[in-house]
């Protein structure tokens, strides 16, 4: 018997189909160990020991394997064939040897890139050993991404409140999404203006054509920069008589777009599909691991995590044959298309994601698999088929125009395009990450030189230059791509971790950073801007590929990193807190401090109108407030007088019930609207109020919305079942309905104000039926990880008030580093707790010193009561509670003293 090692049980599930009765094919189901999340787990001082631990649900899987290996004849390791599956592979390997699990069987490791009996029979005939290179450059990686995120996290934590921690890559990327919003908020737009003439040919056939020149001198998009320049060439264009000049027609072609790398796939997906990188990514391992296709598990797609660009020879042949059958022969090239990978960094020699089967057509597999699986096969197909179709060929028509006006010359431009021969263009268009305005693609009418043409209109319209667009999550991979930060595998994860930490947030497609990223962000470029430049992380992606190729040792390459490093930390760790926020006042002025309408200083505090304007830290994060505070306590957001925020009191009109003013004002913690004046009188009511939905901008609300706002609580009506009333409002964790004590979340496309009756019933009925899930209100239930294995009791994954955390028995720790929700496992969980313990933290300590204090009191008692009197060891031993009661007394006792003092004076008045 053979004993084969893959990572997950589907994969495994296919592939034992494949190799029979010979074979147990066993998951590991990922990794199977990871440094512990605490202090010390890579030690730079012992030449950068690495400390690894095994978790409970881990070691229960390597004991089902070293139970496999009793007897067996030889160890195969098949995980996936990139550095994160040779990583994985030494892991198990590794772990197994410590438990003596290996006796004399040999261990070879097998790879393949499609989950086909065909791959897998060959790779197991070609064996190898375990690739140290590859596992050294993963080694050096993990041990950079623990360095960073362990070293700076903290400094991060004591400078910055409210930040949640630094990735090495992570960092890079955030970058990539604050530039481009500072970008934004630095763009002064530029007004030009467009002339188009209308024209018309002998034979009465309509087209367009551009001013591109006039007295010789060529005209660009920006040149006609007013009005009256326009309205000038207008002028002479409507007197002009026209003319033909030249009539160009150049035959042209386009050749398809190579298949699918890892990137490629993710920034088309979210153009065309609408798929998040990480959504994308599932769903491609799905389709890889095997769907089950009548009665059989088929691997649809070979693996997805590469940079190749190319196919092997056998699946182009298979390509070529589906095109000519498909399509036609006029469709198949003569020769068979190869690409090569322009991209410097490009590593670890896959292929392309294609289609195992190319004759496995979509509509097809579309009835075996879910629909976003079948868009995205779709999609990979149609890539994979149409890089091997014939080019389309085009012809581009040029038709330069003469407009004569007495001696002066005006030249026109008119382009349109023809598809002669459609090619791949049948089947497959790469999309954009932007909308293009280019004309190209309109058929002209028939022209010659000379000929002359009737003029119908001359518009001129006038544009303003816009600033560039944010990032979209594909427009974010293709920039990270291009400059060499990551690799195909983290994309994904990137971008979801920058959003689960709150420091970005995706808006109508686009990535916006939130305060708490911009900061950070600022920080880091303030004093650690070595290690978030783009040269400087794409040099070390660089020398981690050079590690993999066997080139340089990894040890070398994470000491010259590490000297740096931690002396830039040490550097920043003297550095008072006011440093860091002038140089992030600075840094952020165009954010936090945009020019005022009024054109006075953007710091100048609109309350107080003599303080300045300044980044403040509290428990939350960062907010704005006043230099001459406690005098004056003006607060407001960061983002509050940026673009789109609030800043003062904006009127919106008068409730008509209560003639009292409506207005919308900024406030520390968002945007608000307020009914009426707080009055001046102590005791006095304060004034209504109510929050600005989450999604919703302030520049949207207006006085009916805001009346509708105001309003809630409402009424939505009596429930069915007992008749009492169904409330819809807005809460702290956003909008809700109510019936009785059950609270159901509002989902998305439910609108608070105008929620019917039936909708409110259903979203209070699923919730009944799961209590455990979106609750609103009370503690988060959390999620079990597993039991401690010294105390007992269940250590609960929750989510809190200032972001994840583990608990178990009272103690509650903080998630740190770059552990997540979605990754801990219940050893790291084990860790924090154990840490936090020992530090002195959760209930538990609380309820000791309540006891402590006890006894203390019992025997004070005693003492007064002249029963006993305390030795000295005793008294020595209670002396820390004893000065905490002494201090105390004082304040007990003034107020009877406070008392006399008053009566004596009353009688003396008398």
């Amino acid at each position: 018997m053979n004993i084969v090692v893959v990572e997950s049980p589907a994969k495994a599930k296919t592939i034992n189909k494949y190799l029979g009765p010979g074979y147990e094919v066993l998951a590991s189901f990922g990794h199977v160990r990871d440094l512990p999340a605490k202090d010390g787990s890579v030690d730079p001082e012992h030449d950068f020991r690495m400390l690894w631990e095994v978790d409970a649900k881990s070691n229960q899987r390597i004991n089902d394997i070293a139970r496999a290996l009793k007897g067996a004849d030889k160890l195969i390791l098949a995980t996936d064939p990139d550095r994160e599956g040779e990583a994985i592979s030494w892991h198990v390997l590794e772990v197994l040897k410590e438990k003596k699990a290996l006796k004399s069987q040999p261990v070879e490791r097998v790879v393949f890139n499609a989950i086909t009996k065909q791959s897998i029979l060959e790779a197991m005939k070609n064996p190898r050993k375990i690739d140290t290179a590859l596992v050294d450059a993963y080694l050096a990686r993990r041990a950079l991404d623990y360095l960073v995120g362990f070293t700076l996290s903290p400094v991060l934590w004591r400078k910055l409140p409210g930040a949640r921690s630094a990735g090495r890559v992570q960092s890079v990327a955030l970058r990539l999404v604050c530039d481009r919003e500072l970008e934004i908020e630095k763009f002064v737009a530029r007004e030009y203006w467009s002339i188009v003439a209308k024209l018309a040919t002998p034979r009465n056939e309509v087209f367009e054509a551009r001013l591109v020149g006039a007295d010789g001198k060529k005209i660009t998009r920006l040149d006609i920069g007013s009005g009256a320049e326009a309205e000038a060439f207008t002028r002479d264009l409507e007197s002009a008589q026209f003319k033909v000049a030249s009539v160009e027609a150049k035959p042209a072609r386009r050749n398809p777009p190579p298949p699918f790398t890892t990137s490629t796939m993710q920034q088309e997906a979210s153009r065309k599909l609408g798929f998040s990188p990480a959504h994308t990514m599932r769903l491609a391992q799905r389709l890889y691991e095997g769907i089950d296709i009548g009665g059989e598990t088929v691997g649809l797609i070979t693996y997805m995590r590469t940079d190749g660009i190319d196919m092997a020879p056998e699946a182009i042949s298979a390509v070529r044959g589906m095109i000519g059958k498909q399509y036609g022969k006029d469709y198949v090239p003569d020769a068979p298309r190869q690409y090569q990978n322009k991209s410097k960094n490009a590593q670890e020699a896959h292929e392309a994601v294609r289609p195992t089967d190319p004759n496995r057509l979509p509509a097809e597999v579309a009835k075996y698999v879910d629909r976003d699986q079948a868009r995205l096969y779709e999609l990979i197909w149609n890539r994979a088929v149409a890089s091997q179709m014939q080019s389309a060929e085009l012809e581009r028509t040029t038709v330069d125009i003469e407009a004569k006006v007495g001696a002066r010359v005006l030249e026109l431009r008119a382009t349109g395009q023809v598809v002669k021969f459609d090619g791949f263009l049948t089947l497959y268009q790469e999309g954009m990450d932007e909308p293009s305005d280019d004309d190209e693609s309109r058929r002209l009418p028939a022209m010659s030189q000379n000929e002359l043409l009737a003029k119908q209109a001359i518009n001129s319209s006038q544009h303003f230059t816009e600033p560039p667009p944010r990032y979209s999550e594909a427009a974010l991979v293709k920039r990270m791509e291009e400059l060499g930060i990551g690799r195909p595998s983290t994309y994904a994860a990137i971008l979801q971790v920058l959003q689960d930490r709150g420091y970005v947030r995706i808006d109508k497609k686009r990535l916006m950073p939130e305060d708490k990223g911009r900061v950070v962000v600022g920080f880091l470029e303030s004093f650690f801007q070595r290690y978030v430049e783009y040269d400087f992380t794409a040099n070390l992606e660089e020398q981690l590929d050079r590690i993999s190729n066997n080139e340089i040792d990894w040890k070398k390459v994470l000491q010259d990193f590490w000297v740096d490093f931690i002396g830039a930390v040490n550097d920043i760790k003297e550095l008072r807190v006011t440093h860091v926020l002038d140089a992030l006042n600075d840094l952020l002025a165009p954010h936090i401090f945009p020019p005022r309408e009024d054109g006075l200083d953007p710091r100048t505090c609109p309350n107080c109108a003599n303080g300045k304007l300044s980044l403040k830290l509290g428990r939350f994060g960062a907010f704005i407030g006043c230099s001459n505070y406690p005098e004056c306590n003006y607060t407001r957001q960061m983002s509050q007088g940026a673009q789109g925020g609030v800043s003062g009191t904006k009127v919106l009109g008068e409730d008509p019930e209560t003639g009292l003013e409506v207005t919308l004002r900024g406030g520390r913690f968002g945007p608000y609207l307020q009914l009426g004046e707080a009055a001046k009188e102590k005791d006095a009511p304060k004034p209504k109020r109510a929050g600005i939905p989450k999604g919703v901008s302030p520049d949207d609300i207006d006085l009916e919305k805001a009346l509708g706002l105001l309003a809630l609580p409402r009424d939505v009506g009596p429930h069915p079942e007992d008749g009492e009333m169904i409330i819809a409002g807005i809460g702290r964790f956003g909008p809700y309905v109510k019936h009785g004590k059950t609270y159901a979340n509002l989902e998305d496309g439910d609108e608070v104000m105008s929620i019917g009756l039936n909708r409110a019933v259903t979203l209070i009925a699923e919730k009944k039926l799961k209590p455990g899930k979106g609750r609103r209100f009370g503690a988060d239930p959390g999620k079990e990880l597993g039991q401690h294995p010294d105390k007992g009791g269940p250590i609960v994954l929750k989510k809190g008030r200032y972001g994840p955390y583990v608990s178990h028995d009272g103690v509650n720790a903080t998630l740190t580093g770059d552990v997540t929700p979605e990754n801990i496992t219940l050893e790291q969980a084990v860790s924090l707790i154990d840490a936090r313990a020992a530090a002195g933290g959760g209930k538990g300590k609380a309820k000791k010193t309540a006891k402590a204090k006890a006894p203390a009191k019992a025997k004070a008692k005693k003492v007064a009561d002249g029963e006993a009197k305390p030795d000295a060891a005793a008294s020595t031993a209670r002396r820390p509670v004893a000065r905490t009661t002494t201090a105390k007394a004082p304040a007990k006792a003034a107020a009877p003293k406070k008392a006399a003092a008053k009566a004596k004076k009353a009688k003396a008045a008398d």
